[in-house]
C-alpha cells in the first residue's frame, strides 16, 4: 500500500501556512458558549467552516495524506460528522497520490437501527488493519475515545489520531491513556487570542 515517498516537506508547509489563515479567518466564534463536555468558553471552534469549503478541505486533506504515506495505513475516519468531510477528502486525495486501496470510514454516534445495524460506515474493515482516526477538533477527547473504542472491538489497530485543532483541554491525556497519540495540525496555541 505504501506509494514510493516524494520530498514533500517544503509544500506541506506551504499547505499548512494556508491551511491555518482560512482556520485563522473562518472558524472562530468569540462570546460565552457551551461545549459538548459541559465546559464554558470564550471561543467557539467550528471546524466545519474550513473542511466544508474546497480550499480547507483539500489543504488538509493533502496534509492527512503526507502524514500516512508511509505508515502502512489501511484505513482512515472517525466520528460523525467532523470526520465526514475530512474522510471524503482524504479519499480523493488519496486516489490521485496512489493510496487507491485506502478505505474509507465513518463511525456513527449510536448504531444504525435497522439494516445491518452497523457502527461503522464504509468498505469492511478486517481485524488487524491499522487505522487513523480523523476529527476536526478535539476537547476533552470523549468522542474520539468512544471512536477508538468502536474500533477496537471491530478489531482494528488504532495507529494515531489526527485533528485540525487540539484544544488543549485533554483529549490528547484521554488518548494516551488508551495507548493512542494525538497528532494534531494545530493547537489552539497556534492562534493566539483565542484562548
Amino acid at each position: 500500500m505504501a506509494v514510493p515517498a516524494k520530498d514533500t516537506r517544503h509544500l506541506v508547509e506551504e499547505w499548512r501556512r494556508a491551511l491555518h489563515r482560512l482556520v485563522a479567518e473562518r472558524a472562530f466564534e468569540y462570546g460565552e458558549f457551551v461545549l459538548s463536555s459541559g465546559k464554558k468558553s470564550r471561543y467557539y471552534f467550528d471546524g466545519k467552516q474550513v473542511t466544508l469549503c474546497p480550499e480547507g478541505a483539500y489543504l488538509l486533506a493533502r496534509i492527512v495524506v503526507e502524514k500516512i504515506r508511509n505508515d502502512d495505513i489501511q484505513a482512515v475516519g472517525g466520528p460523525t460528522i467532523g470526520a465526514d468531510p475530512i474522510a471524503g477528502a482524504v479519499a480523493a486525495v488519496a486516489y490521485v497520490e496512489g493510496l487507491r486501496d485506502l478505505k474509507l470510514f465513518i463511525v456513527r454516534k449510536e448504531p444504525k437501527q435497522h439494516g445491518k445495524c452497523r457502527w461503522i460506515e464504509g468498505p469492511p474493515l478486517a481485524p488487524g488493519d491499522r487505522v487513523v482516526v480523523v476529527e476536526d477538533v478535539i476537547t476533552t477527547g470523549a468522542s474520539v475515545v468512544r471512536t477508538v473504542n468502536v474500533l477496537r472491538e471491530a478489531g482494528c489497530v488504532v495507529a494515531r489520531v489526527i485533528v485540525l485543532v487540539d484544544r488543549l483541554e485533554g483529549g490528547a491525556e484521554a488518548l494516551a491513556r488508551l495507548g493512542v497519540p494525538l497528532d494534531p495540525i494545530f493547537t489552539i496555541r497556534d492562534f493566539g487570542g483565542t484562548l
